[in-house]
């Protein structure tokens, strides 16, 4: 019997390897073109918080996360189509205000259920909290990347909105996963 031939891997095409990607729509720019960098964050951040849900147990913050996991696809197609007729196209992002508002509706909920902050706190406590912590400041680094390339072309102003409100959304779940825990928190001294 004749062996198989290998299949032929569909994860690499060697156009890459010049330092350049494709966007949707086939325009090709520098792999640290501000749009890359923006959805660049964007896939960081959605890992990130893969990693946090993957040492969680409370089943509601799982599919919670989960469901932003998705629309942080969601937001980073919206960021890897250039030229506006392909940005219209793409816009699978949709909804936003609707979603800002769970976001909001969500950080509200679980902030009434830590004590209120009195000063800042260190990043850290249990092993989920700390690594909510870690994806809220992925979530900044997103956010700081989206106006960068907010500079140089539109973005649609509700997609840093959403990322605003889920890094207060990841601050506050990270107070509450180590409150949960019975971890305290650790106050900033100055000094």
């Amino acid at each position: 019997m004749p062996a198989k031939k290998p299949r032929k891997s569909m994860l690499y095409t060697r156009t890459g390897d010049d330092g350049t990607t494709a966007l949707f729509g086939g325009k090709r720019v520098s792999k640290d073109d501000p749009r890359v960098e923006a959805y660049g964050a964007v896939d960081e951040l959605n890992s990130v918080i893969g990693v946090a849900v993957s040492v969680m147990r409370r089943r509601r913050l799982i599919s919670v996360l989960q469901g932003i996991q998705n629309e942080l696809f969601n937001v980073g197609s919206e960021l890897a189509s250039a030229g506006a007729k392909r940005a219209e196209v793409a816009a699978l992002f949709t909804d936003a205000e609707r979603k800002i508002a769970a976001l909001e509706a969500l950080t509200d909920e679980y902030d009434g259920k830590v004590p209120a902050l009195r000063t800042f706190i260190l990043p850290g406590g249990s092993q989920a909290g700390a690594l909510l912590h870690l994806c809220r400041t992925v979530c900044r680094r997103a956010e700081r990347s989206l106006v960068t390339l907010g500079r140089k072309e539109k973005v649609r102003p509700a997609i840093g909105a959403y990322l605003n409100r889920l890094s207060d959304l990841l601050f506050v779940l990270a107070r509450y996963e180590n409150r949960a825990a019975k971890k305290p928190e650790s106050p900033w001294r100055k000094g």
